[in-house]
């Protein structure tokens, strides 16, 4: 476990309540997929390691198909529903949340929908750096080369957070602030709750907003600090088909680090595809190109050659898959040669020492002599079409 874990004083919510509709799309932005999962599963696995009360799950658009998503997640921590209807601001959801929310809960972080690419340890970090802070609120915030439209962090001359000052309202010298909001946030909810209750939709859109509680907050003197995100591109969210690929790229270069750390050698690893739940043995090698998709197993000293597709496979050590090979929940057994360009249909079992492919061979070598006038192939082996 994590040091610093936060326990049953603290609440976890996620705004998912969003159309996102700059992704032109019908489908609910948090279901849209990047590196190999929908965003929002994303976005809960990286919750529930913190073994938080309860993870609230705030949502509007396709409500049924986000709430059925969510739910199927709630193994680990409690993942519960809330619908936000009709959705006016993320205030407003996070009242929404109270009403679900256990009365054990003194804190509370809130963390947007389509953070996919946040890791456990930074919100692990975030709630540390609230607590040890005794803050009213604490903002996950990070430095950006190109702040581009976020809000800007300014902060007093000890350090603590004077304000946030969204991109149309910047000064010339706020311009050149690199810090900038993430709106994911730890709120201590005894001061929270007050500021929300006060808030009025006093803005062209009739919402309220979590900036304007924070704001509110530090015009009560109350302690509002902001906590440096370790890699700016965990505050990344995904508005647009670009940010979606953009966010893809990360998670498929994370995880193709996670495997070269255990051992795999990947041949240019920005060219191959490899989903969350994959696994692979040390020494094998994974040529350009590769795709490794859903719960494939691939074992120690396997090669995966150029432009191969494997999903739901296992292969079993030392077998090795010619190039430009398919194949779909099938096992591929300890020492077999599939391909080059072979495809395997569904639940095919090739079995260990058997050659699928130009000049086929089914089955292991049996070293017998001389089996007689109707052998089909030397040393035993037997022979089919490609």
């Amino acid at each position: 476990m994590l040091a610093g874990m936060p326990s049953t004083d603290t609440s976890i919510v996620i705004l998912a309540a969003g159309k996102g509709t700059r992704l032109r799309s019908d489908l609910a932005k948090v279901l849209h997929r990047a590196g190999g999962r929908p965003i929002l599963e994303s976005v809960i696995r990286a919750c529930q390691p913190l073994k938080a009360a309860q993870i609230l799950v705030v949502v509007g658009h396709q409500a049924e198909e986000v709430a059925s998503l969510a739910e199927q997640l709630g193994a680990q921590t409690p993942v519960q529903t809330i619908v936000q209807n009709p959705q006016r601001g993320t205030g407003h959801a996070m009242q929404v949340a109270r009403r679900a929310m256990r009365k054990s809960a003194k804190f509370a972080i809130v963390v947007v929908g389509d953070a996919v690419l946040l890791r456990t340890a930074t919100l692990a970090g975030l709630l540390e750096a609230h607590r040890r802070g005794e803050a009213a609120a604490t903002i996950l915030s990070a430095e950006l080369a190109d702040p581009g439209s976020y809000g800007r962090i300014v902060r007093d001359a000890e350090g603590r957070v004077q304000a946030i000052v969204e991109d149309g309202s910047l000064t010339p010298e706020q311009r050149q602030i690199r810090e900038v909001n993430s709106a994911i946030y730890c709120f201590t909810l005894e001061k929270l709750w007050p500021c929300l209750a006060a808030l009025r939709p006093e803005n062209a859109l009739r919402e309220l907003f979590l900036t304007d509680a924070i704001a509110m907050l530090r015009s009560r003197n109350e302690r509002v600090l902001a906590q440096t995100a370790p890699d700016a591109n965990e505050v990344l969210g995904c508005n647009t088909r670009a940010d979606l690929a953009a966010a893809d790229r990360v998670l498929r270069a994370r995880k193709a680090a996670e495997l070269m750390d255990s051992g795999v050698t990947i041949y240019l690893p920005e060219t191959v595809v490899i989903d969350p739940e994959v696994t692979a043995g040390p020494d094998t090698e994974i040529e350009p190109g590769v795709q490794l998709l859903g719960k494939t197993r691939i074992g120690a000293r396997c090669q995966i050659r150029t432009g191969s597709i494997l999903q739901d496979v296992r292969v079993d050590d030392g077998a090795t898959v010619g190039p430009h090979s398919n194949a779909f929940a099938s096992r591929i057994g300890k020492g077999a040669h599939v391909g080059p360009f072979a495809r395997l249909r569904h639940d095919s079992d090739i079995r260990a020492g058997a050659h699928i492919g130009i000049d086929s061979r089914i089955g292991p070598i049996d070293h017998c002599e001389d089996r007689g006038a109707g052998n089909s192939g030397q040393h035993g082996e037997e022979r089919e079409s490609p």
